[in-house]
């Protein structure tokens, strides 16, 4: 397995936000992890790429625990495309690509006309290549989640975390984004791990699903395994109809009503 969570406990001060959580996402797959805001997200993903540190349980990259890495030796494995993806710098698009290089160069190196053609390829990978020369500040969401998404190819990653890539996009720049993301997983072999709020999108694109309540796991599997009308009822609180997707047969979930808060189950 490329990464790895065993037993994750993760506290924020005397709070509990993640209890019992481990996962081992097969090579070359998509893994969605779903759940209410508050449920434990994007903390998941912080711990998985080190930036907060597990009160017990481990994470491992590449077969070894990811505190005993080097921040560099991570870069070189794992990627991060997060939330919010603001520039707050004058960076051309092509410059921002670049930089996705920068574990790969040595201190006092300047990148290699090799760097600069892995950076070019993974613009030309996200249909980018027309913006290169663009300031990043000037993009729309859209060309800018394409932009920093294929930064972080340009590390040539076998992990890659996302935190809501779609989140303020419009249709079309969902649709784009995601198949981006899936192609890049299928093409190059990148087990990737997104957390997400649009769970039909999720059972599109998603090879296996993790739902979370409350910082654990309610359930693990495919998508038609997880997203059922019980454990949508159970987590999100809201009655609905699941069916199979008009055209390509995947799960699909259409919300009906909400539910009383005495309603819930559990």
């Amino acid at each position: 397995m490329k990464i790895a969570a065993k037993d994750l406990e993760v506290c924020y001060g005397e709070n509990r936000i993640l209890k019992g959580i481990s996962l081992a996402p097969g090579e070359g797959s998509l893994l969605g992890v779903i759940g209410p805001n508050g449920s434990g997200k994007t903390t998941l993903l912080k711990t998985l790429s080190n930036i907060l540190k597990p009160r017990s349980g481990v994470v491992y990259l590449n077969g070894s625990e990811i505190g005993s890495l080097t921040s560099r030796e991570t870069a070189r494995n794992l990627a991060v495309v997060p939330q919010d993806t603001g520039v707050g710098f004058d960076f051309t698009a092509y410059e921002l690509v670049l930089m996705g290089r920068t574990p790969h160069i040595g201190r006092f190196e300047k990148e290699s006309r090799t760097d600069r053609n892995i950076a070019a390829d993974a613009m030309r990978l996200t249909h980018t290549e027309d913006l290169k020369d663009r300031l990043v500040t000037t993009l729309s969401g859209g060309e800018r989640q394409k932009v920093v998404i294929a930064k972080a190819l340009s590390q040539e990653p076998n992990v890659l975390l996302l935190d809501e890539p779609t989140a303020n996009l419009d249709i079309k720049n969902q649709l784009e984004v995601m198949g981006l993301i899936k192609n890049a997983v299928i093409g190059r072999g990148i087990t990737a791990i997104m957390a997400i709020h649009d769970i039909n999108l999720a059972a599109r694109y998603c090879d296996e699903m993790m739902l979370l309540r409350l910082g654990e796991i309610y359930a693990s599997g495919p998508p038609k395994a997880v997203l059922t009308k019980e454990n949508i009822k159970a987590v999100f609180g809201v009655e609905s109809l699941v069916t199979d997707g008009p055209e390509d047969g995947s799960v699909y979930v259409i919300p009906l009503s909400t539910l009383e808060k005495e309603e819930q189950t559990g």
